[in-house]
């Protein structure tokens, strides 16, 4: 018990209400505070890192690709210090890696110019590389490792609410990413780039602290149990007990692999084309204000999804929402390939939102559901680094289709394949408890 609470003056086992809503309340707070290390993050700062260190937008969004297949790579090993160390730890390491690592990326510029001096080259190489390192480190930090143990502890401190725990936390999730573009553009423009992720980093070494204080692993630990009951309650029937799979064992149902390509698949579609959207939206006589202005049905309706299949996931069966999702999945790149009709753009914006609202569900709700708790890190930290590879070649993949063929809308022949071939797989899939 001691070991539970080290460091901390926090003793759930003590507190005066459940200790599980407020580990809902910090765990949401640390997948917000791993925005700095996703798309969305990233994004803002393009432009005036690439022009300080000298780079073409090609190179750095190389650069970015790089680091971030670098670390799909490592991700999944996170997930097995997850299972064993707990999420209290490796969020901890996480939050403060991330903060120290965007420390260093405020000071690239003047890094890559004291290597060039001191190396007596003068080659774009040089902050290529630098950035591609740093690149690797807040996307291993921040998208894969911080989102997953925060995440998955809010999972582990729940069984019967879980969806309608998670609904709660994907509102505000939601809420965030989609404004935080707006608060860090802003603090770009007042203070510039450089001091901007100096304050970011800042925080996250302060939430660090505080990771510590309030994360804790698992309510067993504290003679609770998931959703408040204590251990010491006798009259509680327990009901349905979970199997707990190892990955191995998980990688052998058919449900992993569906489920985690459709994850990835998303990750793809939605990183893609959030990366190129004023350029996808220009090749088809769209202006830049009509580009953006598309994001905030969709987020109406993913928060809105979310909100409501996450409250019936305690209730219903999880392969329908499989099925949903590729249907979704279908709709948004018929809305890619008649993006010039005003019913394309309908199309992309229901089958984005509907796509993005039930990726929240599927990747926090569904993995302890099929396959229980105790090995959920390994787990989720496999179909990370599905995530992160997906999320790294896709803008690639965008921009290219576009300089070969002249045109985005290939790439909606390529998912709808993809998608096709799930689709087929699919139908045979069942819950591991279940089997």
């Amino acid at each position: 018990m001691s070991n539970q609470n080290k460091f901390s003056i926090i003793r759930p086992e003590k507190f005066p209400f459940f200790y599980g809503y407020m580990v809902l309340f910090v765990g949401s707070i640390g997948i917000l505070a791993s925005i700095p290390g996703q798309t969305v993050g990233v994004s803002v700062f393009t432009d005036p890192v690439k022009d300080a260190l000298g780079l073409s937008r090609n190179q750095f969004s190389n650069a970015y690709m790089f680091g971030t297949l670098l670390s799909a790579f490592f991700v999944s090993r996170a997930g097995v210090l997850f299972d064993k160390y707990g999420a209290r730890y490796v969020a901890f390491f996480a939050a403060l890696f991330l903060g120290l690592s965007l420390l260093l990326f405020s000071m690239s510029a003047k890094i890559s110019t004291y290597l060039k001096f001191l190396l007596d080259v003068d080659s774009w190489l040089i902050p290529f590389v630098l950035i591609t390192i740093l690149f690797f480190f807040i996307r291993f930090c921040g998208q894969g490792v911080l989102t997953m143990a925060s995440r998955n502890m809010i999972m582990i401190w729940f069984d019967k609410n879980r969806g309608k725990v998670n609904s709660i936390s994907s509102i505000a999730v939601s809420l965030g990413f989609s404004s935080s573009p707006i608060f860090i553009n802003k603090l770009i423009d007042n203070h510039g780039w450089e001091i901007s992720w100096q304050i970011l980093a800042i925080c996250l070494i302060i939430f660090s602290i505080c990771i510590l204080q309030l994360y804790r692993n698992r309510p067993e630990d504290f003679n609770l149990k998931p959703d408040g009951f204590t251990k010491k309650i006798t009259s509680v029937k327990v009901e349905n007990s979970e199997t707990n799979f190892t990955l191995s064992e998980a990688k052998q149902t058919r449900a992993f692999w569906m489920l985690g390509l459709v994850l990835a698949f998303n990750s793809f579609f939605v990183t893609g084309f959030t990366f190129h959207v004023v350029s996808i939206f220009a090749s088809q006589d769209y202006t830049k204000s009509q580009a953006i202005s598309i994001f905030l049905p969709i987020s109406i309706i993913a928060i809105a999804v979310s909100t409501l299949c996450n409250i019936l996931s305690d209730y219903i069966h999880h392969k329908i929402y499989l099925y949903v999702m590729l249907a979704s999945g279908v709709l948004a790149s018929f809305g890619l390939l008649f993006l010039s009709q005003t019913i394309g753009v309908y199309l992309l914006i229901i089958g984005f939102g509907v796509l993005s609202g039930l990726y929240a569900v599927i990747n926090a709700v569904t993995w302890p559901r099929y396959y229980g708790r105790k090995y959920l890190g390994s787990i989720t930290g496999k179909v990370m680094s599905f995530l992160v590879l997906a999320s790294a070649i896709a803008p690639s993949l965008f921009s290219y289709c576009f300089t070969s063929f002249g045109s985005y809308s290939y790439i909606g022949y390529v998912t709808l394949g993809f998608l096709l071939f799930l689709i087929i797989a699919s139908i045979k899939v069942k819950n591991p408890q279940n089997q």
